[in-house]
């Protein structure tokens, strides 16, 4: 009993080593808010100037100059001299998911046994109460998607905003998409490895896509059923929103090759796709517009995937994909910013031929767009959701990038994470005031 009584009491501390004791998602706030006199950047390329910003109830009620505010019974916080944004928005991470990554393995939830896992759901696995999240707060980062990891067929991702007591307060959209990591079709020279026969890594990636296809046809013939199955088939009925276009594929790819394969799975299942990593998309976006695909660029700060390509091509790819017309967002999936950076990526971005609305639209209006959730968020109209946050300086410049304030839903949350928690606390000891 004793030996129970023990493990039972480091499993707790295990647990709480990796939560953030001191911060509790904010409490709803029943009445008006007003945001007065800031520059309003709306998220789709307009911005306003001293403009007032009107809450009722978690929505966004009136915008404009001059807005009058009643005596009694509101909050006010005046945003003079501050940038106003709508909440940033992680297109792809596994935050939630993945806590310190392979050092401990009990803290990390994001891949599951297996190559084909239509049927799993991230979201049951998602901890709300994860230490990364505050960070991800403190940088205007207010909703992520979710995604599972995998070899092939990884499951479904969920929209997730980050003030929630758990993953049932958390969700924002359910199910919005499941992942496809397609089999790599670049193959490097690898002297050890005989040309073709039965280890051609070429051919078993082109036979592994096969094998999806083939799953997405049983799904399909299944799910066209007009009387009940015998036997229900999880995997083959958890694809039925994809044909009924309530879910999107996302392929995980980066090459011409893989993004022209992609391009199939749209023409043969009518699919609404949109491609994770897309690192050549520039050299297809004619093409991809007229299949309708977006893509989310996954990490600007990375070399080219060719060696012929300009070494800053990650930076440039952006603005070719805008002037093509493709749908297009950015995420950070560094492993070691954890999502911070994503503002940055952004402003980078903004140096190499995007404005800095077109910019900032990428984090926010077209990841809405992309992830099915543009009627709620991604930008700062009347009847949206009040994801908002407020800045010293322009957000997407590592420099003067300072929040101050930030509401998801009208709530108006706490700014603290573990970073300032230690900042604050090494400042007492070497007496930096």
């Amino acid at each position: 009993m004793k030996r129970y009584f023990i493990i039972l009491i480091l499993l707790t501390s295990f647990v709480k080593g990796f939560s953030q004791d001191n911060i509790s998602p904010a409490p709803a706030y029943k009445g008006l808010i007003f945001i007065k006199n800031g520059t309003v950047h709306v998220g789709n390329g307009t911005v306003l100037e001293n403009t007032t910003i009107q809450i009722n109830n978690g929505k966004i009620e009136r915008i404009g100059v001059n807005l009058p505010i009643p005596a009694d019974d509101v909050k006010v916080f005046d945003a003079t001299g501050k940038q106003v944004y709508p909440g940033l928005i992680l297109s792809s991470t596994n935050i939630g998911l993945r806590e310190i990554g392979a050092q401990v393995k009990g803290s990390n939830d994001y891949n599951e046994l297996g190559e084909m896992n239509p049927n799993i759901r991230s979201i049951v696995a998602y901890n709300a109460d994860s230490k990364i999240i505050n960070t991800l707060r403190s940088n205007g980062i207010l909703l992520a998607n979710i995604v599972p990891q995998g070899s092939l067929l990884a499951g479904s991702s969920s929209v997730v905003q980050f003030d929630a007591w758990n993953w049932e307060d958390a969700v924002y959209k359910m199910d919005d998409g499941m992942h496809f990591y397609m089999p790599s079709l670049l193959i490097r020279p690898n002297r050890f490895r005989p040309a073709g026969g039965d280890n051609d890594p070429l051919k078993e990636a082109l036979d592994r896509i096969e094998n999806v296809k083939n799953f997405f046809r049983n799904a399909k013939a299944y799910n066209a059923q007009t009387s009940s199955p015998d036997a229900t088939n999880l995997k083959l009925e958890a694809a039925k929103n994809l044909f009924t276009k309530h879910q999107r594929l996302f392929i995980h790819c980066n090459t011409v090759k893989e993004m022209l394969v992609a391009i199939d799975f749209v023409k043969e299942f009518d699919f609404d796709v949109t491609i994770i990593g897309g690192s050549e998309s520039f050299l297809m976006a004619p093409l991809l517009k007229q299949h309708n695909i977006s893509v989310i660029l996954q990490q600007l700060f990375s070399l080219p995937t060719s060696d012929d390509d300009d070494v800053d091509q990650p930076f440039k790819t952006p603005s070719i994909l805008q002037k093509a017309g493709v749908l297009f967002s950015l995420t950070d999936e560094d492993g070691q910013t954890t999502g911070r950076n994503l503002m940055f990526n952004a402003g980078e971005a903004a140096a190499y031929g995007l404005s800095k609305e077109e910019a900032l639209q990428s984090i926010t209006l077209n990841a809405a767009k992309i992830l099915g959730i543009a009627d709620k968020t991604g930008s700062i109209e009347v009847g949206k959701d009040a994801n908002i946050v407020v800045c010293n300086g322009d957000i997407l410049d590592m420099k003067s990038s300072i929040v101050t304030k930030a509401f998801i839903q009208g709530r108006d949350i706490d700014l603290n994470d573990k970073h300032k928690e230690l900042n604050e606390k090494y400042k007492k000891k070497y007496g930096i005031r």
